[in-house]
């Protein structure tokens, strides 16, 4: 059985509407896969003409869902999609590839999709087989009552280590029509995404070119969810796909087949919106999590080079646990610096916590005040700086920090 915890004290305080997009209808139920009492499973039905794009995890070790997506993904169109949790269906073998057969023919069974048309995903445990047969016993119902309401008890049933389904939602404009874009993720522990996050679907109404939508979310997951990490490591499954209706078409909205178009520049903000708001739910919910920490590194040689140095304090136990202990050790902020491999100099280098510099030039700032620092360090969110001073590479990360609760929850997570 999952850990049981509360709900994150960094959870959202209200949950997004979440309209109905023309398209896709949800639905949620319980297969049995290994939770009791609750569901597991979700289908999501997509309208005929609907295209897709995806990223997934560069695991060497990926899910047998993951190797069946991504050669499903050259086709460019998807009529559905199955998602389990309890089992994450990896490092299973031949078991595991049948098991992502059969969970496919058995989606295609209830919705009359082609098999090159559904897609796959499965989170929970590593290296136990998937008894796919408990699919059969739901899926002709699921298929038969879904709606377009249903998107966030689908976000629900996904969850594992989770307190709170991750939803959001925003409209946008694409040649003066109003597209929707809404979309679920989960996610908790064992994420320091490198390509996409643990699981995470988003669905809009707009008319857009499967190789236009690929090039968009490959660039829209650089900022929002391989920017984040709770633990740094990175899971077997990582799936986040876009899948796109067109039904907007109907209303006006035009069609995008040009990589380039003019008229997809709101669409391409509120892409990465959505996707930021998602990732940055996932870090919120981070396992035994109590700090949202948001990590800005400028004057790096690049921006690439600010991202691994921000990526190697994010991911610092002693760092993490620091601000756990609201201790704004930034000794240990140096440390991560100095070991990043990226270029820094130590006598350029300033440090601030919240707007409040503790560090400068190699030396503890002068105006330094404990207890200002300290009160802030009691807050839920964290903001630290590092300014390199070295030229104009800038990257930001969210992280949260590590807690006695992250031992506890990893510590029994097969029990």
């Amino acid at each position: 059985m999952a850990h049981a915890a509360p709900v994150s004290p960094l959870a959202p305080k209200t949950i997004s509407e979440l309209p109905g997009i023309e398209g896709v209808r949800f639905a949620s139920g319980a297969a049995g896969i290994r939770y009791k009492g609750r569901t597991d499973v979700m289908l999501a039905l997509l309208d005929e003409g609907t295209t897709v794009a995806g990223v997934f995890t560069r695991s060497k070790c990926p899910s047998a869902p993951v190797d069946w997506c991504r050669e499903n993904l050259k086709h460019g169109t998807a009529r559905a999609i199955l998602v389990n949790s309890g089992n994450a269906n990896a490092f299973t073998g031949a078991v595991g590839a049948a098991a992502t057969r059969l969970s496919a023919e058995l989606a295609a069974k209830a919705t009359g999709a082609p098999l090159e048309s559904i897609f796959l995903a499965s989170t929970g445990v590593i290296g136990e087989p998937l008894d796919a047969s408990k699919f059969d016993g739901v899926l002709g119902n699921l298929a038969a009552t879904a709606r377009q309401d249903g998107l966030l008890s689908a976000a629900k049933a996904i969850m594992t280590t989770d307190t709170f389904p991750k939803v959001a939602s925003l409209t946008t404009q694409i040649g003066g029509v109003p597209v929707t874009l809404s979309g679920m993720a989960k996610g908790a522990g064992m994420i320091a995404p490198d390509m996409a996050t643990m699981l995470s679907f988003v669905f809009t109404d707009a008319a857009i070119a499967a190789p236009v939508l690929q090039k968009l979310l490959s660039r829209a997951v650089r900022g929002s969810f391989n920017s984040i990490t709770v633990d740094s490591d990175t899971s077997t499954s990582d799936t986040l796909m876009l899948f796109a209706t067109g039904a907007a078409a109907k209303r006006g909205a035009p069609a995008i087949t040009v990589e380039g178009d003019k008229r997809l520049g709101d669409f391409t903000r509120a892409l990465g919106k959505l996707l930021r708001d998602l990732a940055q739910q996932v870090v919120r919910d981070g396992e035994g999590a109590r700090k949202f920490i948001e990590i800005c590194v400028k004057g790096a040689t690049s921006a690439q080079a600010a991202k691994r140095i921000a990526l190697s304090i994010a991911n610092s136990p002693l760092v993490k646990t620091a601000v756990a202990g609201e201790d704004a050790n930034w000794g240990r902020i140096v440390m991560a610096v100095g070991k990043a491999g990226e270029q820094a100099k130590r006598d350029e280098l300033s440090i601030c916590f919240g707007g409040i510099r503790v560090a400068q030039k190699g030396l503890r700032d002068p105006d330094y005040n404990e207890a200002d620092v300290s009160a802030y360090m009691r807050g839920e969110k964290i903001d630290i700086e590092v300014d390199l001073a070295l030229g104009r590479g800038k990257a930001i990360v969210w992280t949260c920090d590590l807690t006695k609760e992250y031992v506890a929850i990893n510590g029994d997570y097969r029990s």
